[in-house]
Formats: C-alpha cells, sequence, structure tokens
C-alpha cells in the first residue's frame, strides 16, 4: 500500500471550494441507505477492524473519481474479497453463487441500534507516562512510511504546539496492519497554518492534529 493515501489530500489545491450541505442532509440517492447497511453489516462479522476499513477505502485507486459511499462500497468489496467471502463472479452476478465463508459474528436488526450507541471505544489503560506535555513544542515525524496512517501528509516534519492530552490509545497505523492495538499517547497538537502551508495561508488560522505519540519528536 503506498504511503500517500487519499488522507492527505487537505491543504492540495485544485480540489474547488468546500460546498456545506444542509444540515440533516445525509443521502443523496436511495442505494445509499443500503450501502451504509451493508458496511455496517459486514463490519461487525469481526472479519476486520476500523482502521483497516478505512485503509481499505483511502488507498483506493479511483478514490477521487468516487462519490462518498461508491467509496464505502468499492472499499467494502475489495475488504470481502481479499478474506474470500464475496467472489468476483458474484460482484458481477449481484448475487450469490458460493456458499457462504462462516463468521465470528452477525448483527441483526433488532441490535443495530444498541451496537451504534456503543460505538467502538478506542481508549486503553496507559502503560507508561506521557513524553509530552500540554504547551510543549513538537515536530512531527518527517519520513513517509509504506503503510496506510493516520498522520496527514502536509502536516509531516512540522512544528506545533501540544494543546491536549487523550490518555493512550489503540495505534490506527498498526491497527490497520493486522499488528494488533499496539495503544499509545494521543495528543492534539496545533499548527500555526503558515507553518504548514507557508505564507499564503490565512493570517491566524490554527489547524489541529490528534497525532499518536509515534508521529512526534522533541522539537
Amino acid at each position: 500500500m503506498s504511503h500517500l493515501t487519499h488522507a492527505d489530500v487537505g491543504g492540495q489545491p485544485g480540489h474547488g471550494a468546500v460546498v456545506p450541505e444542509p444540515e440533516g442532509e445525509l443521502f443523496h440517492a436511495d442505494w445509499e441507505p443500503r450501502a451504509l447497511a451493508l458496511t455496517l453489516a459486514a463490519g461487525a462479522t469481526g472479519a476486520w477492524n476500523i482502521d483497516m476499513s478505512r485503509a481499505a477505502r483511502e488507498s483506493l485507486p479511483d478514490y477521487a473519481a468516487l462519490s462518498y459511499y461508491e467509496i464505502w462500497i468499492h472499499a467494502l468489496q475489495r475488504l470481502l474479497a481479499e478474506r474470500g467471502m464475496v467472489g468476483r463472479d458474484e460482484v458481477d452476478a449481484a448475487r450469490m453463487l458460493h456458499a457462504p465463508v462462516p463468521v465470528r459474528r452477525v448483527l441483526h436488526a433488532d441490535a443495530v441500534g444498541a451496537a451504534l450507541a456503543a460505538g467502538s471505544p478506542t481508549a486503553r489503560a496507559a502503560s507508561s507516562a506521557a513524553r509530552f506535555a500540554v504547551g510543549e513544542r513538537v515536530r512531527t515525524r518527517r519520513e513517509p512510511v509504506m503503510h496506510h496512517t493516520r498522520l496527514p501528509g502536509y502536516a509531516r516534519g512540522k512544528l506545533g504546539v501540544v494543546e491536549r492530552l487523550h490518555g493512550a490509545h489503540v495505534f490506527a497505523d498498526a491497527h490497520a496492519q493486522g499488528a494488533g492495538e499496539q495503544p499509545q499517547w494521543l495528543y492534539t497538537v496545533v499548527f500555526d497554518a503558515r507553518e504548514l502551508w507557508g505564507a499564503d495561508a490565512a493570517d491566524g488560522l490554527k489547524v489541529s492534529v490528534d497525532a499518536w505519540d509515534a508521529y512526534l519528536e522533541p522539537a
């Protein structure tokens, strides 16, 4: 998987203005609620975790040409195919052609509300003290990584200030690779926009990034 994923589009020119949608407008086509339901039901089987799902979406080669829920469906097809849960011939035929693969869990309709309310908490007990304190200057990791990461490309190698400590959380980079949770401290780091994008950035603009300990080094 390329180290440059579509989580990195922030700050890039050429994407046009952000157009806010009406509050509460959730779907734009009749098939989109079904895409959401399929993704939730498949994820609830436990065949992959939420970070694997994000990695599958953000590394799609045709990401930029797809709508929001098209991205979800294309990533879902990838995840199912990689685990032998759906065949290419079944996708083409739009129906089941092979015996289903056993799964660990099934999300039944009457349990959806409770499952969504519970979510998937990522906070874990810290095994060590935090390396950085509120108000401390830090620099983000410069070097790219050859896998999915939650550190935006535009924030690499940049100076910021720790604004908040969130305790230890599942490390998304490792979790997405199937390498376990590897929990570590998570911080909110605030950057001056000019540090990220140069003199053309709006004066006084600040950008906050939630960054795991592995992303940071002392300034």
